[in-house]
């Protein structure tokens, strides 16, 4: 299995290339920025992009949506941010911008599935309305991409339009923390944790 962390954009956004092997079709998660150097990434395995999915709808998990002329996912309730530039945040911090490919909604437990790459949906409301978690099924299942829900010693920020900080440590405490301790996240911004960590040490969540 491939899988690259690409940092974009002036707000450090965590980009995901995932892909089962060298010269297949690859899944990019949140990109936000930096067209060029997630394409690097893309040409240094022979990977073709399939298809785009949002953990949520911000300005700097999106930005690049456009550029890789894929299919876009996020969850139905993501929907409004990246169609409105005001509700993404596009607006206020940068150039005003909504998402103009094809978008593809997802619900809670759906799976999404490239080669031998499984993935699996998890509703995590609280940073945005309809952000979600994505959970590696296939071929490791000890791995989950945790957007702006949970970061290393953190949270995600609760003080932005249509946010909740009580849903937001609710979908934490009820969606991850029942994964196993030895799960690793991989969050939107930031290093790399696992459960078993957060749930001791998050000073956040404890």
């Amino acid at each position: 299995m491939i899988l690259q962390t690409v940092c974009v954009g002036p707000y450090q956004v965590n980009c995901y290339v995932l892909a089962s092997e060298k010269g297949r079709k690859a899944i990019i998660i949140d990109p936000g920025d930096d067209e060029h150097k997630i394409r690097q990434e893309l040409r240094t395995y022979d990977l073709t992009p399939a298809f785009i999915v949002n953990t949520h709808g911000h300005i700097d998990h999106i930005g690049c949506d456009d550029a890789f002329e894929v299919p876009v996912y996020c969850s139905a309730r993501e929907l409004p941010l990246l169609k409105s530039a005001e509700l993404n945040l596009s607006d206020f911090l940068s150039r005003s911008y909504s998402v103009p490919s094809q978008i593809l909604t997802l619900e809670d437990g759906q799976p999404i599935e490239l080669d031998d790459v499984q993935l699996e949906v998890i509703y995590m409301p609280g940073h945005t309305p309809g952000g979600i978690a994505l959970r590696l099924k296939k071929p490791d299942d000890k791995i989950v991409f945790t957007g702006d829900s949970l970061f290393r010693m953190s949270i995600g920020r609760t003080d932005f339009p249509g946010s909740d900080e009580v849903a937001l440590r609710q979908s934490i405490k009820n969606r991850l923390f029942t994964l196993p301790d030895e799960t690793v996240i991989y969050p939107g911004h930031g290093p790399r944790s696992t459960i078993g960590y957060e749930k001791k040490n998050n000073p956040f969540l404890i």
